[in-house]
């Protein structure tokens, strides 16, 4: 019997990428969803995978998005919440303003795709203690926000010299891709200790006990430089899950599927110089070695899964 995995995506969208990147653009709400969707759920479906998406709840507020985000419902993936305004700096609200940007998420999701989320996912992997017992209070099985990654750090501070952001963004975004305290945290399932309520914590998995990136798109940038180096490396990293008794929860993002010919202005983001079918047919590669040695379920499945057959540890919300 094949041990368990899940996979996830984040369903940024082109305008939540520019906002993070501090281009006032993006208040025009630039889209490739109704390139980017149909391209993923056909390549899934070709596959017989089922993953989780999580959605930002501003993209489900816009009528235009409503038939390609109610396709993913359909082709019966799971639906997560990717927070309602996408701002990685999610840490810095209050108590208050973290119940509104779930609860007018939740609204727009549900509406927009006949599902409420069980699960959250902050973007940029900025997450608070507050946030989890809001999490918690609503009835949230799982969060899936923390990256152990040791690399964090390192990548925000080469991102910062490369970008033109104010004083002001450059504190909002100070956690981007998580913290050093991040990286400390377990790379398996477990559980918060809150004082009311339970919540799981999925993290996206990292290279087991070193602690780096073996996302999609990390992969994706190794890829650039060699297919062999990226995927042996990939191939590496799960050799260590299985001997550590870990199992991958990987995540995907739309620019995993997007090439320069495809996407214009995101040539700040990782691989961008990629055609798209080189980087499908690397996504392909990857996810035919992970369902080699693994049966995929969405991260709820997992989370259920993780809960019933193992005793989770229990980690205190403490944040830096």
């Amino acid at each position: 019997m094949k041990p368990i995995a899940s996979i996830s995506l984040d369903l940024d969208d082109k305008w939540s990428y520019i906002k993070t990147h501090g281009d006032p653009a993006w208040k025009d709400f630039p889209s490739y969803l109704n390139v980017v969707v149909p391209r993923v759920l056909d390549f899934l479906e070709t596959r017989h995978l089922c993953l989780t998406v999580f959605i930002v709840g501003q993209d489900a507020a816009f009528k235009r998005n409503y038939e390609v985000l109610r396709s993913i419902a359909a082709a019966g993936h799971e639906i997560g919440n990717h927070s309602f305004h996408h701002e990685p700096w999610l840490h810095l609200y209050s108590h208050e303003q973290i119940e509104t940007e779930l609860a007018e998420a939740e609204e727009h999701i549900e509406h927009a795709t006949g599902i409420k989320p069980l699960g959250f996912r902050a973007p940029g992997y900025s997450l608070s203690s507050t946030a989890l017992h809001v999490l918690a209070q609503r009835g949230y099985v799982y969060d899936s926000s923390t990256l152990p990654n040791l690399l964090a750090p390192i990548a925000r501070a080469i991102y910062f010299m490369n970008v033109k952001l104010t004083i002001e963004q450059k504190r909002q975004r100070k956690i981007l891709g998580g913290t050093f305290r991040d990286a400390l945290r377990p790379v398996k399932p477990y559980r918060w200790n809150l004082a009311r309520g339970a919540l799981i914590e999925m993290p996206v998995t990292t290279f087991p006990i070193f602690k780096i990136p073996i996302h999609m798109s990390y992969l994706m940038c190794l890829r650039m430089f060699s297919h062999k180096l990226a995927f042996r490396y990939f191939s590496t990293a799960l050799s260590l899950c299985r001997l550590t008794d870990t199992e991958p929860s990987l995540v995907l993002h739309p620019t995993d599927f997007l090439g320069s010919d495809d996407a214009q202005g995101l040539s700040f983001f990782p691989a961008m110089r990629l055609p798209s079918e080189i980087k499908i047919a690397f996504v392909s590669d990857v996810l035919n070695r992970l369902t080699a040695g693994y049966t995929l379920l969405t991260i709820h499945q997992h989370a259920v899964e993780v809960s019933r057959m193992s005793r989770l540890a229990v980690v205190e919300p403490r944040f830096s």
